[in-house]
C-alpha cells in the first residue's frame, strides 16, 4: 500500500518497520500475460518495551512481573532485582521468555521479593530496558 513504481526498482527510502510484508512486482508485456513474483521484506529492528507494569501482591501469594518488547530479531530477557541478575531456576522464582515478552513468576511473595526489577530486552541491532516495582498491597 502507498508505492508504486514503473521500472524494476522500487526504492524505499527510511524505512520503517511497518513497511515490512510481501511486495508482489508484475511485469507485462503485449505478448503473455503478466509474470507476478512476491518479494518478502524483513525490517530488523532494535528491541523497544511497550509494557511494564508495576505490581501490589500480597505477602504469600502469587505475582507475576511483564515486559513485553516487539525487535527483530526477536529480543532476549533478561532480569535484574537492583543490579543483581536473577539467575534462571532460582528458588521460588519461574522466568518464561517467549519471542514478545518475558514473564517473571514468584509463587509465594515474601517480604524480600518485594523491590525494584529491571527487564532488559536485547538483540543484535540494541538493547532497551524497563524498571517496575513488586509492591506490598496498599493500605
Amino acid at each position: 500500500v502507498g508505492f508504486i513504481s514503473e521500472d524494476e526498482y522500487l526504492e524505499i527510502t527510511g524505512i520503517t518497520r511497518e513497511q515490512s510484508g510481501e511486495y508482489e512486482c508484475s511485469a507485462s508485456n503485449d505478448v503473455a500475460a503478466p509474470v507476478v513474483q512476491r518479494v518478502k521484506v524483513t525490517v530488523n529492528y532494535p528491541p523497544y518495551i511497550s509494557d511494564a507494569k508495576s505490581t501490589g501482591v500480597p505477602v504469600g501469594q502469587k505475582g507475576i512481573l511483564m515486559c513485553e518488547a516487539s525487535a527483530v530479531p526477536s529480543a532476549d530477557f533478561q532480569w535484574y532485582k537492583d543490579d543483581k541478575r536473577l539467575a534462571e531456576g532460582q528458588k521460588g522464582l519461574k522466568v518464561e521468555n517467549k519471542a514478545f515478552f518475558s514473564r517473571l513468576t514468584f509463587f509465594n511473595v515474601s517480604e524480600q521479593d518485594y523491590g525494584n526489577y529491571t527487564c532488559v530486552a536485547s538483540n543484535q541491532l540494541g538493547n532497551t530496558n524497563a524498571s517496575m516495582i513488586l509492591y506490598g498491597e496498599q493500605h
